[in-house]
């Protein structure tokens, strides 16, 4: 059997934690539950796809929620908190004291800017990147950044959905 058969079988409250650990926005996952049989990987990932794009604000917050600062390791061993460490290796080998330092600040400002997390899709970037995208990000406005942060947590969705169908 295929990820894709298993992921079809999979019961729903067993896919629906996997896909939580992907995206803490049960709405998300429940609209990628409700389109099942898919037909292959692609089908799985354009709709996974799809219902981030449709997201609510309020699904977004709810998401947001369950990602660390930038720079925080985070904690536990959740699935989540696994993939989140993995994500942000690259930057966490990557960065001095003065970098690491001014990425706290950053997350800061923005943080009393926008009232959540910086989100950023961190996957192979230096703390550097992450640093300059966030001095570059505070400058937008609400509704610009909105955009960007849903973007950022559907990359972050998808990457994380491509490695449940690798691990079934």
């Amino acid at each position: 059997m295929d990820a894709v058969e298993v992921f079809n079988s999979l019961p729903a409250a067993r896919l629906e934690d996997d896909l939580l650990a992907c995206l803490a926005a049960p709405a998300w996952g429940a609209a990628i539950i409700a389109k099942r049989p898919y037909g292959g990987r692609a089908d799985v990932l354009a709709a996974a796809d799809a219902a981030a794009r449709e997201l609510s604000w309020a699904d977004v917050l709810a998401g947001l929620s369950a990602h660390p600062r930038i720079g925080e390791r985070a904690a536990g061993e959740s699935k989540e908190a696994a993939w989140s460490r993995r994500e942000q290796s690259a930057a966490a080998r990557s960065a001095d004291e003065v970098t690491k330092a001014a990425l706290i600040e950053a997350n800061r400002a923005y943080e009393e800017r926008f009232g959540h997390v910086f989100l950023i899709f961190a996957s192979g970037r230096t703390q550097e990147e992450i640093l300059a995208a966030a001095r570059q990000r505070i400058t937008n406005d609400e509704a610009t950044e909105r955009g960007v942060v849903t973007d950022q947590l559907r990359r972050i969705a998808l990457l994380r959905l491509e490695r449940v169908l690798d691990a079934l």
